[in-house]
């Protein structure tokens, strides 16, 4: 049951039904405040971090999984409850309101995708932990880096730092985030989040355990996909045999899940349908991509790289044939004001992370090495919505 959705729903006043109540419900890059039937995985996490309940920072973690696997979902949502929390010896936990604790253990999210630079590492953990304004410019690392120790010197003080998103690419490189740990004050303890196998990552060198994360099982996954419909779309929109479709199709991966159930709701809304048809889901299903990357990498890019990836997803096939015809075709558009020369460097950077794929176009006309078409690695239609809505 979705209280909010039901209450828009009700405030309506001239009868229009609408399919989709909320484009960011429905979106695969948007994480909910209580993950859907993920409550062993926070037990597991829990059990790590246990000794922060008797005054002792936990040791260093690491957390694995595939793509989907709820891994940022469950950390984020975790860390928030834990942050509205002081924790003391004793088990005890005392609230904000309530007497300031002997020992105050902070904790701190950082996505490597958006912090990539040691500068911006330390400037979010400062800024996490003190109330004053940390500012971004006439301040060096190094300074960061000493007022981050005197913060943190007091034996009465201790961060749990997660760090998500380790090991991708245009995320910060595993070797840096060992040199930045180490750099740490002794008060800290991590927890990394990634993709990879434990024996494939040197972080591992300096955990005591390692979390792997199994993608979702079906009726989980189903869950998950009928608590965004509840919360996005409109009551009747999708009945529970479409979602269990979507949730077979994605085989364990909610990120793909969700982000099927978006354009499927956004094709059949713009088709002026009441309800999500079958047409609407294998028009999904062919539009994200096998091995796609996580929307939350395409939002995580610079503002300049999105504006030219928003152009690129409204471009024919033809005006994608290749970077030249891509750039020229871009560079051409009225509401771009990037160098022409800028927008092809980014589309190569943008193939070399694999936000983009270049597929070789053969064409029997043609002489010589077959240009490389530009495709998208994600749901243009959901990139496209979201980029919009934020403009």
């Amino acid at each position: 049951m979705n209280i909010e959705a039901m209450i828009k729903r009700r405030q309506r006043r001239d009868g229009e039904s609408r399919l989709i109540e909320d484009y960011e419900h429905l979106s695969a890059a948007a994480h909910v405040e209580e993950p859907t039937d993920r409550s062993r995985l926070l037990e597991e996490l829990l059990d790590h971090f246990d000794p922060v309940f008797d005054d002792h920072l936990p040791p260093h973690g690491y957390l694995y999984g595939p793509k989907g696997a709820g891994k940022s979902a469950v950390v984020t949502a975790l860390f928030a409850h834990l942050g509205r929390q002081r924790i003391t010896p004793g088990n005890a936990i005392y609230t904000a309101t309530r007497v300031r604790p002997s020992r105050l253990l902070q904790f701190v999210y950082v996505d490597t995708r958006h912090r990539t630079s040691e500068f911006a590492f330390y400037h979010t953990l400062l800024d996490a932990i003190t109330d004053e304004r940390v500012p971004r410019h006439g301040i060096s690392t190094e300074t960061l880096r000493e007022r981050l120790h005197r913060q943190l010197g007091d034996a009465n003080a201790g961060l749990l730092l997660a760090v998500d998103h380790v090991g991708e690419p245009g995320s910060t490189p595993a070797d840096a985030l060992v040199d930045r740990f180490a750099a740490l004050p002794s008060g800290v303890s991590w927890l990394a989040i990634g993709r990879t196998e434990p024996a494939e990552t040197v972080l591992t060198d300096y955990t005591a355990e390692a979390i792997r994360v199994e993608p979702y099982r079906f009726h989980v996954l189903v869950n998950v996909v009928l608590r965004r419909a509840a919360s996005g779309l409109d009551h009747a929109a999708l009945g529970y045999e479409g979602v269990s479709t979507i949730a077979e199709w994605a085989d364990g991966d909610a990120h793909d899940a969700l982000a099927a159930l978006f354009v499927a709701a956004d094709r059949a809304a713009r088709a002026d349908h009441t309800t999500i048809t079958t047409a609407d889901l294998d028009a999904a299903f062919e539009e994200v991509p096998d091995d796609g990357v996580a929307l939350g990498r395409v939002f995580a890019l610079p503002a300049n790289k999105q504006t030219v990836l928003r152009e690129l997803v409204e471009l024919d096939p033809a005006d994608r044939a290749s970077v030249t015809v891509a750039t020229s075709a871009i560079a051409a558009s009225t509401s771009n004001e990037l160098a022409e020369g800028t927008i092809k460097r980014y589309l190569y950077e943008l193939a070399a992370v694999g936000i983009v794929d270049r597929v070789r176009w053969e064409n029997d006309a043609e002489q010589g090495r077959p240009p490389s078409r530009l495709e998208p690695k994600f749901p243009p239609t959901v990139f496209r919505r979201l980029y919009d809505l934020e403009a």
